[in-house]
């Protein structure tokens, strides 16, 4: 592949999450209620656990913990204060979960510990001293060869259905704006195979505060298809294009631990002399099987106007919009062998000068989406064209406000932060007032 088509591809990904700034006030005012009861629900057909996960010696908060329920696909992540809520069928016959986070050791917890106040389970970090290797340390190109050349082994290779939970955020300085949240089934192919995944959506709900935009009407296009495209060993063309080598330098970093194995580090960043907009970040590698279990990376911003171009599709004339943030994460889950899409988050932070103003204004969005269960698809089930959710979606205009507090049901989410309870509070008590 030229430089040019991954340029392309490159620019697919922001074609996928962009943004669309309009002008005029909404008077639209929609709430709802983020909270179930906690503890165990009495005469629902799953049990509600809760907990936080923290450093043992620093009882620093761990975010994106995975906790999955041993002996099936069923699995959720704490949220950015350490928190999470597994739902568990009351038919399930496993007693225990297993909480794993990088760089820390494995702990199995049972169910029973969790029952009553919120149960704080600690993590305790892994000291790694990497010894024997397979892959030269001094050569880090030859690393990502390999991993690559090992992308059809390494990943599953069956077609599965994967039921994924999925939530959008806008703030306006610290303050929200526009919270979406969606269950989705995801139609996800072989990652040897290069047909698109699809999404089906399930549920959504939405609250937003557009008077909190002033005069601007912020949404983001691309919703859930954006954290399935960052999937690089899915949608390689994203990171590891044919001409990878001519683009990035590779470094190793410090390696780390997952589940008692060696996790090779390696940093990247775009050649000093290509001047088109390339990423940087860290790449996590499995030494044994070298499997790329996680990523993190950022799209070089330092060209306003170029950047501005990739993410805004409309805006003011009057208003010049540009990207002072684009972080990207994508962690892989691992079982029998095989390692799967598991949780995919992408921040964004936009800045917007209007003239003849003297104060910006700072947007913050997030995305966020996690496999919370999964089966195999043997019979290649496939969603019809007019029943898949759209890679052009604005997905606060596919859900609807409302107060249902049971409207999840047996479906695992990531536990609302307090902030987004707060943020919740104040909706409805302004929508109080209006009624």
């Amino acid at each position: 592949m030229n430089k040019k088509n991954t340029f392309l591809s490159k620019k697919h990904l922001f074609y996928l999450l962009s943004l669309f700034l309009i002008v005029g006030h909404t008077h639209q005012l929609q709430a709802f209620s983020f909270f179930q009861d906690t503890g165990i629900q009495a005469g629902n057909t799953y049990d509600e656990y809760k907990g936080i996960v923290v450093d043992q010696q620093s009882n620093d908060v761990l975010v994106s913990a995975t906790i999955s329920l041993n002996g099936t696909n069923i699995s959720t992540i704490t949220n950015a204060e350490g928190e999470f809520l597994l739902k568990v069928p009351k038919n399930s016959s496993s007693t225990n979960i297993t909480v794993s986070f990088l760089g820390y050791k494995d702990k199995i917890v049972s169910l029973s510990s969790l029952k009553g106040n919120n149960a704080k389970i600690k993590l305790t970090a892994t000291i790694t001293e990497l010894t024997a290797v397979n892959i030269d340390p001094r050569d880090p190109e030859a690393l990502i060869k390999a991993v690559m050349k090992k992308r059809g082994t390494n990943y599953q290779n069956d077609n599965t259905i994967m039921t994924a939970f999925y939530r959008e955020t806008i703030k306006k300085r610290r303050k929200y704006v526009s919270l979406s949240e969606a269950v989705v089934d995801v139609y996800k192919k072989p990652y040897s195979s290069d047909k698109n995944d699809v999404i089906k959506l399930y549920k959504a709900r939405k609250s937003a505060d557009y008077k909190k935009l002033d005069t601007l009407t912020l949404k983001l296009q691309g919703g859930p298809s954006s954290t399935l495209f960052i999937d690089v060993m899915k949608n390689p063309d994203l990171l590891f294009t044919e001409d990878i080598l001519n683009i990035y330098d590779f470094t190793f970093g410090n390696s780390t631990n997952i589940n008692d194995r060696y996790i090779y580090v390696l940093d990247f960043k775009q050649k000093p002399y290509i001047k088109d907009l390339y990423y940087y970040g860290k790449l996590y590698i499995d030494s044994e099987t070298l499997a790329l279990t996680k990523a993190e990376f950022s799209l070089n911003l330092e060209d306003r106007e170029e950047a501005s171009k990739l993410f805004v599709r409309k805006k003011p004339s009057r208003a010049k919009v540009y990207p002072t943030v684009a972080t990207y994460n994508m962690n892989y889950r691992e079982k029998n062998g095989k390692w799967y899409y598991g949780y995919g988050k992408i921040d964004l932070v936009f800045k917007v000068n209007w003239k003849k103003r003297l104060f910006n204004s700072t947007y913050k969005l997030n995305i966020e989406m996690a496999v919370t269960d999964w089966k195999k698809n043997p019979d290649n089930e496939n969603l019809k064209f007019k029943d898949r959710l759209k890679s052009s979606v604005v997905i606060s205009d596919e859900a609807s406000g409302f107060s249902d507090p049971e409207f999840w049901g047996e479906y695992n989410v990531i536990e609302p932060e307090k902030s987004i309870e707060s943020a919740i509070k104040k909706i409805k008590k302004q929508l109080r007032k209006l009624n």
